[in-house]
C-alpha cells in the first residue's frame, strides 16, 4: 500500500527530511536478503513452513518496500497436512544472473532447493531440487567470470550432527545441480560459533563469504575473504551491538548503488517480533567492508538507529507492506501467508462478495489443538504498538464450529465465536505448543444470541502485551480474558492471525480486518 493521509502505516521508516530510522521493516522478515537489478531492488526472506512462501518484496530506494510477489505457491507434498513448524523454507539467497533471478533455499530435512524467474514479480518456476541431503541449509550460489560456478551452504546440527561450519560445493554451470561433495573452507566452532547464513560475492578479485555468528540474539558479522574460492579465507569482524541497542546485528546481503554507495541489510531478533530488518551505510577499506558506524572505536562498526538515505539521484514517496485487508479484491492481500501447505477449498472471496469467507475444517488427524491447524490465515505484526480489529458471523456446521481471531506463537491466544448448532458463545482461549505437545483451555465464556456479528480486536502494546476485546455492536468494546505477553513460534515472531475450525458445512464470514495505531 502506499501511504496516504487517509492512511498511516502503523511504522514506517522514511522520515520524510531525507532521514530513514531503523528498522526499515518492524515486521518478521527472517534472514533477509537483497539485490539491485538496474533501478530496483528486491529482496527475500525465510518463509518456514507458511504459504505461500518466499516472499519477493520491492523498493526503489531500499528505505521503502512493498510485497511484489511470493516465488513458491504451495511448499513439497511432504508438508501437506499437520503443521511441520519450523521446517521448510530457511535462509534463502537471492541472485540475479544470465537474465533471470534465482533463489537457492536449503529445507533441512529434504535438501537444496532452487527456483527461478524472467520477472520477479513471476511466474517463477517450480521448486527443483538441486541435492536431496539432510542438514544442509542457509545456500548462496556464485557464477564465476571463468563460468563456473559454486555454492556455499552451512549446516543444521539437528539433521546431521555437524554446526557452526560452512562448505562450498562446484555447482553445474546451469545452477541445477551440485557436482562434488564440497570442501570445509571455514570451521568457526572455537571463535565463530553457530556460524551461518552465508552470501557468496565476488569483487576486485576476492571472494567474499558474509556470515552470522555468535548466534540470533547476540551474535555479531562475519566477513571471509579469499582470492581462492576455497580458500583459505582470512576472518574480520565488521559489525556487532557494541554499545548501541541493537542486540545481535547480522545474517543479510549488500547491494552496491549505480552513485558507488554500498549498503547492508540484515536482521535483528526482537523476540515476538520477530526478526526484524534494519539498513546500514557501508563502505570499503583495504578490500574489507566497512559496516554501521564505529561510536566506541573498538574498530567494529555498530548499527545506526537513524540516517541519510541512500543516494539512488532522487526522492520516492514513502511505502510500507500492506496490512490491512477490506477483501474487496479478487484476492487475498500479499500480507497473508497461512499456517501450514495451502488447499484451494480453505476460503473464498466470491460467495460473499466484499467478504473473506473461511470454511470449517477439522484439526489434522491425531490433532487435539489449535497449534497444530494449518488453515489458519495468517500476516506477521507490523509494529511494536498497535491495534488489530476485524467482525465476523459464524455459520455452524456438523458437530462444534469456531471462528474468531488469533496472536499465535509458542504460546498464543484466541477469541472466537463457539457453536454446536444449539449454542453460541464467545470463547477466549489460550494454549501453548512445541513440536512434541500441545494443550489449551478455555479462559472466559461469554453467552451469545444465535447468527450474532461479533466485533473482535487486539491492543499490543511494547513489549507485544496483548489484550483482547470484544464487542456486539462495534461500538463499546468490553475486554475477554487476561492480557499475555506473546511469544515467538518455530524460528518466527507472533502472527496476527483468522480462522475457522470445526465439521463440515461450517463457515465464518470476516468483512474487513483492519490493523491501526493503538
Amino acid at each position: 500500500m502506499n501511504t496516504t493521509s487517509q492512511e498511516q502505516p502503523v511504522w514506517y521508516a522514511d522520515l520524510g527530511s531525507g532521514q530513514y530510522r531503523n528498522p526499515i521493516l518492524y515486521a518478521d522478515y527472517s534472514d533477509p536478503d537483497v539485490i539491485r537489478v538496474g533501478e530496483d531492488f528486491y529482496m527475500t526472506a525465510s518463509s518456514f513452513v507458511s504459504s505461500p512462501g518466499l516472499p519477493i518484496l520491492h523498493s526503489k530506494d531500499l528505505v521503502n518496500w512493498t510485497i511484489l510477489t511470493h516465488a513458491v505457491d504451495r511448499l513439497p507434498d511432504s508438508f501437506n497436512g499437520k503443521v511441520r513448524h519450523g521446517d521448510g523454507v530457511w535462509a534463502p539467497s537471492l541472485r540475479y544472473h544470465d537474465g533471470k533471478y534465482w533463489i537457492y533455499v536449503g529445507f533441512p530435512d529434504e535438501g537444496v532447493y532452487m527456483t527461478n524467474a524472467e520477472n520477479p514479480a513471476g511466474p517463477w518456476s517450480p521448486l527443483h531440487l538441486v541435492k536431496e541431503a539432510k542438514g544442509i541449509i542457509d545456500t548462496c550460489p556464485l557464477w564465476d567470470e571463468d563460468g563456473q560456478a559454486y555454492l556455499v551452504h552451512a549446516f543444521a546440527k539437528s539433521r546431521c550432527g555437524i554446526k557452526s561450519r560452512l562448505q562450498v560445493c562446484r555447482m553445474s554451470p546451469d545452477g541445477r545441480s551440485l557436482l562434488d561433495d564440497g570442501v570445509m573452507i571455514f570451521d568457526g566452532t572455537e571463535h565463530h560459533p553457530t556460524v551461518e547464513g552465508p552470501k557468496f560475492y565476488k569483487r576486485n578479485g576476492y571472494y567474499y563469504i558474509f556470515a552470522p555468528a555468535g548466534g540470533v540474539s547476540v551474535g555479531w558479522q562475519l566477513v571471509l575473504r579469499s582470492r581462492s574460492v576455497f580458500g583459505p579465507y582470512e576472518e574480520k569482524v565488521v559489525l556487532h551491538q557494541g554499545d548501541s541497542i541493537v542486540n545481535g546485528p547480522h545474517q543479510g546481503g549488500y547491494v552496491e548503488l549505480e552513485s558507488g554507495e554500498s549498503w547492508f541489510l540484515h536482521f535483528q531478533d526482537r523476540e515476538a517480533y520477530g526478526r526484524i530488518v534494519h539498513l546500514q551505510p557501508m563502505g570499503w577499506e583495504n578490500d574489507w567492508p566497512v559496516m554501521g558506524i564505529d561510536t566506541n572505536g573498538d574498530g567494529i562498526g555498530e548499527p545506526v538507529l537513524t540516517h541519510k538515505k541512500p543516494d539512488v539521484g532522487r526522492t520516492y514517496p514513502p511505502a510500507v507492506p500492506e496490512t490491512s485487508d477490506e477483501f474487496e479484491k479478487a484476492e487475498l492481500g500479499l500480507q497473508w501467508q497461512w499456517q501450514g501447505n495451502r488447499e484451494p477449498g480453505w476460503h473464498s472471496l466470491t460467495e460473499n462478495p466484499g467478504q473473506l469467507r473461511l470454511f470449517a475444517r477439522a484439526l489434522p488427524e491425531g490433532s487435539t489443538t489449535f497449534y497444530d491447524a494449518p488453515n489458519v490465515l495468517c500476516q506477521k505484526l507490523p509494529a511494536p504498538e498497535l491495534t488489530a480489529s476485524t467482525a465476523l458471523t459464524l455459520t455452524p456446521g456438523s458437530g462444534e464450529t469456531l471462528a474468531g481471531l488469533t496472536v499465535f506463537g509458542h504460546d498464543y491466544r484466541y477469541a472466537a465465536l463457539r457453536s454446536t448448532g444449539q449454542r453460541t458463545e464467545l470463547v477466549f482461549v489460550a494454549g501453548t505448543g512445541n513440536k512434541e505437545s500441545s494443550s489449551e483451555a478455555v479462559a472466559a465464556v461469554v453467552a451469545l444470541d444465535a447468527a450474532v456479528r461479533v466485533y473482535l480486536r487486539v491492543k499490543i502494546v511494547l513489549e507485544a502485551v496483548c489484550t483482547f476485546e470484544y464487542s456486539l455492536d462495534g461500538a463499546e468494546y468490553e475486554t475477554i480474558g487476561e492480557p499475555f505477553d506473546a511469544v515467538p513460534g518455530g524460528w518466527v515472531g507472533a502472527k496476527l492471525g483468522l480462522f475457522c475450525l470445526g465439521g463440515d458445512g461450517g463457515h465464518a464470514d470476516f468483512p474487513w480486518f483492519r490493523v491501526e495505531s493503538v
